[in-house]
Order: structure tokens, then sequence, then C-alpha cells
């Protein structure tokens, strides 16, 4: 039997730890964290595009940073764990429409295939418009009802839909993975997406990550080497359908994208019916290996019993790379996104290793790969973990959370689906600052970062974003920056942050991965949460 640990020691250096959060100059270890932010987010890293040598150096950056703070090394190589993706790009591509016998080709600017499905060199096939395209069990919603999709390319609005189920719900649901996933158990060999007509949608920058390619030329995608991890098995051809050509692919159904838009900007139940003609799709598809890795530390547990368990703390390394100017500027350097909360996992374990904590589970300190790709080093992570995945009892992940203002309030995402909730409050009550929900659930974001890899797992996950309340000066500057800054060369080292209001959230996550880590509880699932589903 090893030693026994006093209560009233315990509680006492607990007292101690939080002491030292409370006191902490902030303005001084702002501009530590911004040091990093300054090396990742440095033109001279070219964007960090994945696998790129920008890329490769901000890998040897946090590495070496992990090695100075004296973590142990938790990847399958070192702190590295190496993965093998894929680099795929239309070459050639050709699309018509077949109907009446007349052959009518179908323009770039009317709609493109993406690089990411699973391209087959040749696709003749009818199709189907079927709404939203969602099937919701737990909701008793089926657009797909009725329909045979067999053999033939589903076009949907990218819209969540008139579903009553909470946003969660919808959000996972709707995500393409998901979405594709019900198509091809309906039979599907294809889909194609209408942009979302409403006008709160957030739709892709233009010109983000695009490298310099013409106006209307697919981006190279990126996926998984693992066929077992790629979402697009079997999606023979994915279609985007830009607004200009949605006339065209309507003709003759009887129905024209003037009223499905109209439907959809009300949320209202879309009509389905198939589409005149046949579409014949060509495409030359290039793939090219590239090798990726995330970065692994670790700080041990303290106790015999914890020790084995695992709270991850994440953030992803990677951003686009070289993209199109703008104001004669082709570095997306995304210093925000994500270089921001890189920079707060290696501020948060130098603040612990310093402060003394002995956590009783061991803490992971976890710097992913590919999250612009689709979330792809996080998905790899968690389906070869470099600890048993069963002990991993939470991930708390950072990804743009934006300290554009003083920290009043803390934005959760997840704050009421598991027992997280409770303790992000505490940690945050004892530092001074409230906590709230997301202020944007149409934006989905709870599943729109790398946590989402570990909730598919099972795992209690959180992120994060500074909050607002309506209507005030700071939900102005938060809006501000991602219609000017986001995924766009201004997201660099030339913009106003508050160094020290980042400094301040850094603690408060310290605060709360220690007291995950030490709590004799592992953190679960709400009753009511629609991810209680994924437990394991």
């Amino acid at each position: 039997m090893g030693p026994v640990t006093s209560p009233y020691r315990s509680l006492a250096l607990a007292a101690l730890f939080a002491a030292g959060l409370s006191a902490a100059d902030y303005a001084t270890e702002g501009k530590l964290w911004w040091a990093h932010i300054e090396f990742l987010a440095d033109d001279t890293l070219d964007g960090r595009n994945t696998g790129s040598p920008g890329f490769l150096k901000a890998v040897q950056y946090v590495e070496s940073q992990f090695e100075k703070l004296g973590l142990k090394p938790a990847g399958t190589s070192g702190y590295l764990q190496p993965i093998s993706f894929e680099s795929r790009t239309i070459s050639e591509s050709a699309i018509e429409l077949q109907r009446d016998g007349k052959t009518e080709p179908v323009a770039p600017d009317e709609a493109s295939l993406s690089s990411r499905a699973d391209v087959a060199p040749l696709v003749e096939a009818p199709m189907v418009f079927v709404g939203y395209g969602m099937s919701i069990p737990d909701a008793h919603y089926d657009d797909l009802a009725g329909l045979d999709l067999h053999g033939k390319i589903a076009v949907y609005v990218n819209a969540a839909g008139p579903v009553e189920a909470n946003g969660n719900v919808k959000s996972h649901f709707s995500s393409t993975a998901e979405r594709w996933a019900t198509l091809k158990r309906a039979g599907a060999i294809g889909s194609a997406t209408i942009p979302n007509p409403r006008p709160d949608a957030q739709q892709q920058p233009a010109g983000a990550g695009r490298g310099g390619r013409g106006a209307f030329s697919p981006p190279p995608t990126m996926v998984l080497t693992e066929r077992a991890l790629q979402d697009s098995v079997g999606q023979q051809v994915a279609l985007t359908i830009t607004r200009s050509g949605t006339d065209k692919f309507f003709a003759g159904s009887g129905h024209t994208y003037a009223e499905i838009a109209e439907l959809a900007k009300a949320n209202k139940p879309l009509p389905r019916f198939p589409l005149a003609g046949t579409l014949r799709a060509k495409a030359t598809l290039t793939r090219e290996p590239l090798q990726a890795p995330n970065v692994v530390a670790l700080l041990p547990g303290s106790a015999p019993k914890l020790k084995d368990e695992y709270v991850i703390m994440s953030a992803h390394l990677d951003h686009i790379g070289i993209g199109r100017p703008v104001n004669g500027d082709n570095i997306y350097n995304g210093a925000m996104d994500d270089a921001s909360g890189i920079a707060s996992v290696l501020e948060v374990a130098r603040v612990m290793r310093e402060s003394g904590a002995r956590p009783k589970r061991s803490v992971i300190f976890l710097a992913v790969t590919a999250e612009e790709k689709g979330e792809l080093g996080s998905r790899y992570f968690a389906a070869h973990p470099t600890v048993p995945l069963k002990n991993i009892v939470a991930d708390i992940n950072l990804d743009m959370f934006l300290p554009l203002y003083p920290l009043k309030v803390i934005e959760v995402q997840g704050l009421t689906e598991s027992t997280l909730g409770d303790q992000v409050r505490a940690a945050a009550k004892g530092l001074g600052v409230d906590v709230q929900t997301d202020r944007e659930p149409e934006q989905n974001r709870f599943v729109r970062s790398d946590q989402y890899s570990f909730i598919r797992d099972g795992i209690p996950s959180l992120a994060f974003k500074f909050g607002y309340e309506f209507g005030s000066p700071a939900e102005k500057i938060r809006k501000d920056w991602v219609r000017d800054r986001y995924h766009k060369p201004s997201d660099d080292l030339n913009q106003p942050v508050d160094t020290a209001a980042a400094a301040h959230f850094n603690r408060i996550i310290a605060g709360l991965l220690e007291r995950v880590a030490d709590d004799p509880s592992r953190p679960h699932w709400n009753g009511d949460s629609f991810f209680k589903r994924f437990a394991k």
C-alpha cells in the first residue's frame, strides 16, 4: 500500500493553486502567449498548410516547446504521431446534362466536382431532388421516405430544414459525413449540393486556400490514407451547384430554384422530385501521398488509481497555407485560427508545470494536424490513440477562441451536454468569469472542430469562444472579425488582440483541466444529451 495523503493537505494544495491562479500576472503571461503566435503565424511559415515545409516548422516548434517543458513524449515516434494522407486534385473534368437526346454542357461557374469524393472516371446517372437530404429517426423526419435512390445522384439544399429537434441533433445529421452515410444507405451513388439560400448561412470565404488556382477550379482536398477512416467511400461523384447553375439543373422538372429558395429561406418543407435527364460527369483524379504528424505530450498523473486515465487538451496546428491574394497578401497566416489555440496549449502546459500542479489523472497536450481538411488529424488520433481509448475521459478543445476584448464571459459549446459543464462553471467562477451557451447555435460549431472526433467515440468534450451579450460592443467586434478576417490573410500578426485576456482565459483552462483530472468521478454525458448515444 502506498502512502496515505491527508485530505487536509490536498485541500491546502488546491487552495494554494487557486491562489496562484488569481494572483497571475496576466500582462506578462499574455506576452508569453503572444510570442508563440508570433512564431507560428509568421509569414515564413506560409500559413502552415498541412504537410508543407511551413507546417513542419510549426511541428518542430511545438515539439521543442514540449521537450523544454519537460513533458513526456506520448506519440508513437517520440512526441510525433505520423499520419499518412492522400492529397487529391481533379486535373480534368467535364459535366454534362443529357436530355431528350441532346447534350448540354455545364460550365465551371455553374457546378464543380469535389475531389474529396471517391471519384469515378465516368458517371452517368439520373438525379433526384431530395429536399434537405436528411433522415433523423430521433425527430421522425425523413426526406428520403418513399424515394428510390438506387444508382442515382441525390440533389439537396445544404440546410438543416424544418426539423423539430435541438440544434445538436440537427447539426449531427446535417454534417457532410452523416448526410452521405444516409444517402449511401438509401442506394445513392453520388450527391449534389445547393448552397443554403438563407441570409444567415455561413458560406466559404471567397478564395480561401485556393492556392492561386483559377476562379472556379476546385482546390486540392485531402483524405486519410486509411480507407476505413474515409467518409466518402462509395461516393462516385460529389457536385456543388452554384446559384447561377441551379436553373439549368431544375429545367424541365416542373419546379424552379426560386420556388425552392423561398421555401428554404422560410425553413419550410421542400418538395421531392426527379430532375429531368441524366448527369454525365467525367473526371481525372490525381492522387499524391503526404505525411503530416500530430504532436503529443504527456503530463503524468500522480494518483495510482487514476494516472492511467487521461484528460486531453487539444488544438489544431495547421491552417490553409497560401491562397488567392487579398490586397496583395496571399499568406493565410491563421493567427487566431488556430495559432492562438496552440499557443494556449503551450501556455497551459507551462502554467501547470511551473505551478507544481500534480493532477491525479494524466493530461495529454495534443496539437493535431489537418483540421482545416476535415478534422482529419483528430479523427486519426481518436481511431488510433496513443493511450487506450477507453481511458480517455474528456477532451478540452481550443479552436479560434477569439480573445479580442476583455474576458467577462466564456461561451462554452457543449455546456449543457455533460458534467464538464459544472466543472467549467466552477473554474470560471473562481477567476471572476461567467459562462454562457453558444451564442450562434445555427453555426453548428460543436460538431465542426476537433472535439467532434472525440465526441463520436463517446468522450465528453467542450469547445470555447470569448462570450458576449447580445447588442454589446463585444458582439460587434467578434462578428466584424468573422466577416473581415476569418480564413483571410488579415488573420495575421497585425490585428488587435487582448493578450492579457487570453492569459486570463488560459488560467481558467488550466484550472478546468486540474478539476477534471482530480475529480474521482469520470465526466459523463447528461441523461438528456443527444451525444449520450455515443458513450461506450
